[in-house]
C-alpha cells in the first residue's frame, strides 16, 4: 500500500510540475509579444510627437505674429466694417396664381359640331373663331320666319285699307260704329303679329351667329374636350374647351392681419406698391408687378388677409394655380446700420454680436435687431458703423478671447499665396512646412539646401500631412525607420520605402 501511495503521489507531483511549466511558457510568450509591440510602435509614437511639436512651434510663430502668446489665437472671419445704408422692408406671403378670367366655352345651340378651328395650347384673341356648329337647320327656320312675316304683312296691309274705307262710310253714316271699331282692332292685331314675326326672324339670325363659336376672352386654349362630328348642346357640363387669360394675370397671397393698417394707408394714398414673386424654393424670381387691392375680411382661422397683385406676365412665367412666394415692398429705411445676417447671434441673454477690438480681442455686444433683407440685417441699437463684426467662428468665442482676424474675402488670395485654412484648428501651410525643412540642419557631409529648394522638395511629401499629418508621419517611419528624409528636406526614394 505504501508503494502504491508513493506512486500516486509521484503521478500527482508530475502533473503539477507540467501545469507550472505550461503556465511559465505562456507568460514568457506574452512578455515577448508585448516587448516586440513596444519596440515596433515606439518610433511611430516618437515621430508623431515630433510632428506635433513642429506644428505647435509653427502655430506659435503664427499666433505670435498676430499679437498672441504661446497659445494659438482662435481663427475667425469678420466683415470689413458695419456700414450705413438703405434696407427694404418686405412682407412675405404664400400665394397662388389666379387668372383674371377662366372661361369654359359652350355652345348656345344644339347641333352637330362641324369644325374645330383651334389647336390645343394655342393663344387666341377675343372674338377669334374657334368652332362651327351646323347652321343649316337654323337657316331653314330663318326662312320660315321670314315667310310667316310676309304673310302677316299682307294681311296688315289689307286690314289698313279696309279701315280707311270704313272710316269714310262711318262719316257718311253708312255703317255702324261697332264695325269701324272691329276693323281698327284687326289692324292693331296684325301689327302685333308683325312684331312677333320680326322677333322670330331675329332669333334665327342670332342662332346663325351662335353657330360660329368665338373666343369670349383672349388667353390660352386648354385641351380639346369635344371633337368635330359630335352633337353638342348647351347642357353639356364640360363644354368644348377652356380658355384662361394669362396676360395680365394676378397672384393672391396672404399677410398677417397686423400689417393691414400700413398696407391700407399706402393704398388709400395711391402708392403703387411693388410685388415680386418667387418659385417654391424662393431661388428664382418669376415676375414683378404691383398690388391691386386686399380682401374685405380677415380669415379668422389663420389671422391673415388676402392681397391681390397684378403682373403683366410677358414671358408666361406665371401659370394658373401655380404655388408661389410673394414679397410686398412696404417701405425703404434709409441711413441704418447694416451687417451680414451671419454676424447676429442669439442666446439666453438676447441678441448679440461679437466685436473685434483693436488689440485683437473680441467683446460680446448686445444689440437690437431691426429689419432683415436677404443676407443683410439692420441694427437699430448697440452697434456703430465702422465696427468689425465676427460673422464666422462665433461659436468658439467668448468675451475677451484673443482672435486671429481674417478678411471676409481673403480666402482665395490666402489659398494661392499661403494655402492656410482659417477654419477650425487646421492651420498647416505649405510655407510653414517649407520653413521647417529649411531650418533643419543638413545631414553630415551634405550642403544645406536653399530655402526655395527645400520648399520645392518638401511640397510632394507635405501633400499627405496637410490632410493627416500625424498618421502619415507614423506610417513613413514604420516603412523606413529613419527620419533622415525629412531632416534632409528630400522625399524618400522608392528603394528606401
Amino acid at each position: 500500500m505504501n508503494e502504491i501511495d508513493k506512486s500516486m503521489n509521484g503521478i500527482q507531483n508530475g502533473q503539477r510540475h507540467g501545469l507550472i511549466h505550461r503556465w511559465w511558457f505562456w507568460l514568457l510568450l506574452a512578455i515577448l509579444i508585448g516587448a516586440g509591440a513596444y519596440y515596433y510602435l515606439k518610433p511611430a509614437a516618437g515621430s508623431a510627437q515630433q510632428g506635433n511639436a513642429q506644428q505647435g512651434s509653427g502655430g506659435g510663430r503664427r499666433s505670435g505674429g498676430g499679437g498672441g502668446s504661446g497659445r494659438g489665437a482662435t481663427p475667425v472671419v469678420v466683415t470689413t466694417a458695419a456700414r450705413t445704408g438703405d434696407i427694404d422692408v418686405y412682407l412675405n406671403g404664400l400665394g397662388a396664381v389666379t387668372p383674371l378670367a377662366t372661361v369654359t366655352v359652350k355652345t348656345h345651340l344644339t347641333g352637330q359640331l362641324m369644325k374645330v378651328l383651334f389647336t390645343e395650347g394655342q393663344t387666341v384673341k377675343q372674338g377669334q373663331l374657334i368652332a362651327i356648329v351646323d347652321p343649316r337647320p337654323y337657316q331653314v327656320l330663318l326662312e320660315q320666319a321670314e315667310g310667316t312675316m310676309a304673310h302677316d304683312q299682307a294681311l296688315l296691309k289689307n286690314a289698313r285699307v279696309d279701315l280707311v274705307r270704313y272710316q269714310t262710310l262711318f262719316k257718311q253714316d253708312s255703317i255702324q260704329e261697332q264695325q269701324l271699331a272691329t276693323q281698327d282692332a284687326l289692324v292693331r292685331q296684325y301689327e302685333g303679329q308683325i312684331k312677333v314675326d320680326q322677333a322670330a326672324i331675329d332669333t334665327q339670325k342670332l342662332n346663325l351667329v351662335y353657330c360660329n363659336i368665338t373666343a369670349p376672352v383672349s388667353g390660352r386654349v386648354g385641351l380639346r374636350l369635344v371633337d368635330a362630328g359630335n352633337i353638342v348642346q348647351p347642357s353639356d357640363a364640360t363644354g368644348i374647351v377652356v380658355i384662361t387669360q394669362l396676360q395680365p394675370i394676378t397672384v393672391v397671397f396672404a399677410i398677417p392681419e397686423d400689417n393691414i393698417p400700413g398696407v391700407m394707408q399706402k393704398l388709400q394714398a395711391g402708392v403703387k406698391m411693388p410685388v415680386d414673386t418667387f418659385d417654391r424654393s424662393q431661388n428664382q424670381k418669376l415676375a414683378s408687378g404691383t398690388l391691386l387691392t386686399l380682401d374685405n375680411v380677415v380669415n379668422a382661422s389663420t389671422g391673415t388677409v388676402n392681397l391681390k397683385a397684378e403682373f403683366s406676365n410677358d414671358n408666361f412665367a406665371l401659370f394658373p394655380s401655380q404655388f408661389v412666394n410673394s414679397r410686398l415692398l412696404v417701405e425703404t429705411k434709409h441711413g441704418v446700420t447694416i451687417i451680414p445676417s451671419a454676424g447676429v447671434q442669439r442666446g439666453s441673454q438676447g441678441t448679440y454680436v461679437y466685436i473685434v477690438n483693436a488689440d485683437q480681442t473680441v467683446s460680446l455686444r448686445l444689440v437690437k435687431v431691426g429689419t432683415t433683407e436677404g443676407d443683410n440685417t439692420s441694427i437699430d441699437d448697440g452697434l456703430k458703423p465702422g465696427e468689425m463684426v465676427v460673422i464666422d467662428g462665433a461659436d468658439k468665442l467668448r468675451d475677451g478671447l484673443k482672435v486671429e482676424v481674417a478678411a471676409k474675402d481673403a480666402g482665395k488670395p490666402a489659398a494661392a499665396d499661403d494655402a492656410t485654412s482659417t477654419h477650425g484648428t487646421h492651420s498647416h501651410s505649405k510655407r510653414g512646412a517649407a520653413d521647417g525643412a529649411a531650418s533643419t540642419p543638413a545631414a553630415p557631409g551634405q550642403a544645406a539646401a536653399p530655402a526655395t529648394a527645400a520648399a520645392t522638395a518638401a511640397a510632394p511629401s507635405d501633400a499627405a500631412p496637410a490632410a493627416d499629418g500625424k498618421n502619415w508621419q507614423g506610417r513613413h517611419h514604420r516603412r523606413d525607420g529613419d527620419s533622415s528624409a525629412i531632416a534632409d528636406g528630400k522625399p524618400a526614394s522608392k528603394a528606401s520605402q
